[in-house]
């Protein structure tokens, strides 16, 4: 029996054989038939195989599983499981750490799990058929082979976080192989985000456009400061939730690599110092739902009134790009779960332009919209308010929240469908692709707010100047440089995001997620609606703390391995 036989089924084939998707780098001229025995040859050959592997790396937000970010959001503080009030209970299992909830969702996450294994596979093919490529030079060799070790360095930063206890490829293979310790992944994740900061030049994909960090068509490609920023992240998680430093050592227990503080920092500094980042004025206008304006009966945005910087902007460093063909036929490239974050059910009518409708999932929880000072206009961009937003109101408002389980009156804006002014799906300039499942938007994955705050966190000479133009931005007066103030900071900063969770459990200091339970169980006896009906939101702090934060490993993967592969603790 192999452990990961599911994934590795037609991997290579996809790598070699991409069809174009219009409008992102991902193009590709060459259709021409590969196989293994003729390709890994040119220079074009690794390029092509580099972008089977950012399509490996979509394909884990672009399929139908719970979702990296989703369940980020879930799992933390911000939001309740949420979903249609007939529906099964796989979001409540999640979000409360306890699979009595939903006892049959044994395997809540197999599909993610699958489809990032796939993504690793397509790289580890690349990697290990490096030296077989006539490259046109060195420079070039360096650039893609750093791209394509940043994308697996974040495909087991996900995996690593999520799981914990996962196997480590570092070659293709389908072998059975056992859980490995966390630190020798994170080994694996600073070695190859240090390959990439090491050689992806600095100017490389930058160009002069003050409006954006990229050069137009370059937009989704890691650059050497996306992968500096990644590598401070994932210093402070590690740091953080295993309370010592990164590092490894040889068979004979030699220590052989570390990563420290100072190179941390100085990964950050290098992005401030390089000056293609900027934050943008005005907030709101990085979210498409908080800044565009709908042409009555028309489809398209009103262009003197929207004020939306644009996906590819000056403080958008890397986002999970999508475009809106997908289709029930194999073509997986569109943010498919987008709409398990749109109201429930909800059509578009005058009240509610230009949201569209969706599957309810994560409903705000009022403890952590109460976070937002008074004034703070992070909170209109970040979450819809029905009441204050005119939309709960009408027989349209009262079938959806009848349909809606754990309904708060709050949900998330910054990630919810569209629509057009004339109630077409916001989908694709005409409306008339699927509001399913051909949802562009990206998630954003690092923001240039992100490098400051991280930079002051790890005490840079300027961090309080870093702090302070943060807050500044949004219109606050600078405060105490504090590790408390710090966290408060992000969590309004980067709600919804796919961050407030890692940030909770970084604190965890060996493990002990105390932090995490505590915010959670803020939230806890919160009355909500189930149906239109009052019912209360209930978590038991006991389960939290004994998963560790950890997820669910899909019991179909335990059962293939024949038992070789753990399951988490609390589980």
């Amino acid at each position: 029996m192999k452990l990961l036989n599911i994934f590795t089924i037609g991997a290579v084939a996809v790598g070699m054989t991409l069809t174009s998707c219009a409008g992102s780098f991902l193009d590709v001229e060459s259709k021409t038939e590969s196989n293994v025995d003729n390709f890994y040859s040119t220079q074009n050959d690794a390029l092509r195989a580099l972008i089977g592997c950012y399509d490996g790396w979509r394909q884990v937000s672009s399929n139908p599983g719970i979702g990296f970010y989703v369940s980020s959001t879930v799992m933390s503080d911000e939001t309740f499981g949420a979903t249609g009030n007939g529906d099964g209970y796989g979001y409540q299992a999640i979000d409360g750490f306890d699979l009595a909830k939903s006892p049959s969702d044994v395997n809540l996450y197999e599909t993610d799990w699958s489809d990032y294994y796939a993504g690793i596979y397509r790289c580890n093919m690349l990697i290990q058929n490096e030296e077989k490529i006539a490259w046109d030079s060195a420079a070039d060799k360096g650039r893609i082979m750093g791209e394509c070790r940043a994308l697996r360095a974040i495909l087991y930063f996900d995996l690593v976080r999520w799981f914990g206890n996962i196997p480590l490829l570092r070659v293709p293979t389908t072998e059975l192989l056992e859980q490995a310790d966390p630190a020798e992944v994170y080994a694996l994740i600073f070695e190859d985000l240090q390959y990439a900061i090491n050689n992806i030049p600095a100017d490389a994909y930058h160009g002069n456009n003050p409006d954006s960090a990229v050069i137009s068509g370059t937009w989704g490609r890691i650059t050497k400061q996306t992968a500096e920023g990644i590598f401070a992240r994932a210093y402070l998680y590690y740091t953080g939730y295993y309370g010592q430093q990164p590092g490894w050592t040889d068979e004979e227990g030699n220590i052989i690599g570390n990563v420290t503080k100072a190179e941390a920092l100085d990964a950050l500094e290098d992005v401030i110092a390089s000056g293609y980042y900027k934050l943008v004025e005005d907030y709101k206008t990085l979210w498409v739902a908080a800044s565009v304006v709908p042409i009555a009966g028309e489809s398209g945005w009103n262009t003197e009134l929207s004020t939306f910087v644009g996906d590819e902007n000056s403080e958008v460093m890397l986002s999970q790009n999508f475009t809106p063909t997908q289709d029930y036929n194999g073509n997986n490239d569109s943010n498919r779960w987008l709409v398990m974050l749109g109201m429930r059910n909800y059509n578009a009518n005058a009240f509610n332009l230009p949201y569209g409708k969706g599957w309810g999932a994560c409903t705000v929880c009022p403890t952590f919209y109460n976070n937002y000072l008074n004034g703070d206009p992070r909170a209109y961009a970040s979450v819809i308010d029905l009441s204050a937003e005119g939309i709960a109101t009408g027989s349209d408002w009262e079938a959806a929240v009848n349909d809606w389980r754990e309904y708060t009156g709050l949900t998330v804006k910054k990630y919810t469908p569209m629509v057009y002014g004339n109630g077409n799906p916001a989908t694709n300039p005409d409306g008339t692709a699927g509001f399913q499942e051909c949802n562009p938007t990206p998630w954003v994955i690092l923001r240039y707010a992100d490098i400051l705050l991280m930079a002051a966190e790890l005490g840079s000479n300027n961090a309080q100047s870093y702090f302070d133009q943060v807050r500044a931005r949004v219109g606050l007066s600078p405060v105490a440089l504090t590790q408390e103030n710090i966290m408060n900071e992000r969590r309004v900063e980067f709600a919804m995001e796919g961050i407030r969770y890692w940030d909770l459990m970084r604190q965890a200091n060996g493990g002990e997620v105390t932090a995490l339970a505590d915010a959670i169980m803020a939230s806890n006896g919160q009355t909500v609606l189930n149906g239109g009906l009052e019912s209360a939101v209930t978590y038991d702090r006991d389960k939290i703390i004994k998963t560790k934060g950890l997820s669910q490993i899909p019991q179909n993967q335990i059962t293939l391995s024949n038992d070789v592969l753990k399951q988490n603790q609390g589980w």
